[in-house]
Order: structure tokens, then C-alpha cells, then sequence
């Protein structure tokens, strides 16, 4: 069974930068696709990014140029850099994982196996 803990959320300023992290542990991490999603009050959870453990990574059209991703086997742990901060990014971000390398359903949560417990992010304008 995986496990997954985001760390990193919190408040910010518009136009500045958080650094999410979601550590795995219970399953073989460099056999895992990571995905990010978020939730915003009174929306449904949307789609982030993903990265998957066969090489390919998806962004969400509101997040491309702003956010990236990251992994580090070694550590058995996702990143999510955010830049240029905007209040519509609040949200809580939870990290999900699922062993499949290629999906063209990547931005469903069906994809998606495990789930972390989700992390606050409030930007401020």
C-alpha cells in the first residue's frame, strides 16, 4: 500500500512562489506516475500535472509556464515548484500516484491509486 504526505503549503503573496512536496513511501517510487491536483472552495478537485515514471510529464493549461514538476527517486519524493502565484491558485493540492506509465486519462481521478491528505495553499492578492 502506497502512502503519500504533502508538505509545503501555506500562504503567500501574489507573484511569489511555494514549493510543494509529496513524499511516497510502500511501493517501489521509480514505478510510479505522480500526479497533482487541486480543489478550490466550492469547485470540484482539477487536474494539475502529471509525471509519469515512463518519462512523460502533462500540465494543466492554467499552470503551464508557471509550475513544475519534479522528482527525486532517491528520496522517493515529487515537487511542485509554483511561481508567479496568482489568488486563483488557492487551493487545497493533494498528491496521487498510480503504476501506470502511459495514460491518456491522466487527468481524471479514476487514473489515480493513492491519494496524500492534501495541502493548503492560499495566495493573497
Amino acid at each position: 500500500q502506497v502512502q503519500l504526505v504533502e508538505s509545503g503549503g501555506g500562504l503567500v503573496q501574489a507573484g511569489g512562489s511555494l514549493r510543494l512536496s509529496c513524499a511516497a513511501s510502500g511501493g517501489t517510487f521509480s514505478r510510479l506516475s505522480m500526479g497533482w491536483f487541486r480543489q478550490a472552495p466550492g469547485k470540484e478537485r482539477e487536474f494539475v500535472v502529471r509525471m509519469s515514471w515512463g518519462g512523460s510529464t502533462y500540465y494543466a493549461d492554467s499552470v503551464k509556464g508557471r509550475f513544475t514538476v519534479s522528482r527525486d527517486n532517491a528520496k522517493n519524493t515529487v515537487y511542485l515548484q509554483m511561481n508567479s502565484l496568482k489568488p486563483e491558485d488557492t487551493a487545497v493540492y493533494y498528491c496521487a500516484a498510480d503504476t501506470t506509465a502511459y495514460s491518456s486519462t491522466y487527468y481524471y481521478e479514476r487514473q489515480y491509486e493513492y491519494w496524500g491528505q492534501g495541502t493548503q495553499v492560499t495566495v493573497s492578492s
